[in-house]
């Protein structure tokens, strides 16, 4: 857990917004994330995860999760604020990084106001640029090689991850921040909104009903970097 984080208050660098080389220079629009959870959700379909470096890293986000309160049965907040979930209940924009099976690190975006826990997991992106070094981060982590195709580099919550150098540590970044070595960065204007699909999320059966079955997963219908494909129609 970040420094800062306790109590609500915004991790270091919040608010601050400064362009850097790398990536796209906008900012993903706090407010967005500030609202409802399902539609934060549904407006990171098509956004950049954006990772600087000797070569940047810029992907587009394809899949995601929404987490939404301590009545959610699958989220991390149902334990109510803890040492690993308190950014859970923090400012929007922040970045909540996990490990699940002791070894896959998952990014996740609180959303909702101040107070109230909620979170959008990635669950992939589509690599845009530095495809090379994505590759090379996984192969660095796991020390050996990766044959997957570039689109499918970041295929998955614990690929995301690997492929954009993501850990604990990285908790309480503010990806709403220019300036952050991770961030979010806004769909290019001239970029025709994805088709979406909404389907129940992934393996969370320990959750029961019925949060098994809520459509809170969203994805991109065109995208070849999906984890897994949708039997649902095109939301609306």
């Amino acid at each position: 857990m970040a420094a800062g984080a306790e109590g609500g208050r915004p991790p270091p660098g919040i608010g601050g917004a400064v362009p850097t080389p790398g990536g796209s220079g906008r900012a993903f629009p706090r407010e967005v994330l500030a609202s409802d959870t399902l539609a934060a959700a549904r407006a990171l379909i098509g956004a950049r995860l954006v990772r600087d470096g000797d070569t940047p890293r810029v992907g587009r986000i394809v899949e995601v999760e929404a987490y939404i309160g301590e009545a959610d049965r699958a989220s991390h907040a149902r334990m109510g604020p803890t040492a690993r979930n308190r950014v859970m209940f923090g400012p929007p924009g922040v970045a909540y990084v996990y490990l699940v099976y002791g070894m896959h690190n998952c990014l996740n975006v609180v959303t909702e106001p101040d107070g109230r826990p909620a979170a959008v997991l990635i669950r992939a992106v589509e690599p845009l640029e530095g495809a090379g070094a994505m590759r090379a981060a996984r192969e660095a982590l796991r020390d050996t090689s990766v044959r997957a195709l570039d689109a499918r580099l970041a295929a998955g919550p614990g690929l995301v991850a690997a492929a954009f150098d993501i850990d604990r540590s990285c908790t309480g970044l503010d990806l709403c921040d220019t300036s952050s070595p991770l961030r979010l960065a806004p769909r290019p204007d001239d970029e025709a909104p994805p088709a979406i699909a909404a389907t129940p999320r992934i393996g969370i059966t320990y959750a029961g009903e019925p949060w098994v079955t809520v459509p809170w997963r969203f994805v991109a219908l065109d995208s070849p970097a999906l984890s897994r494909r949708p039997p649902a129609r095109p939301a609306s």
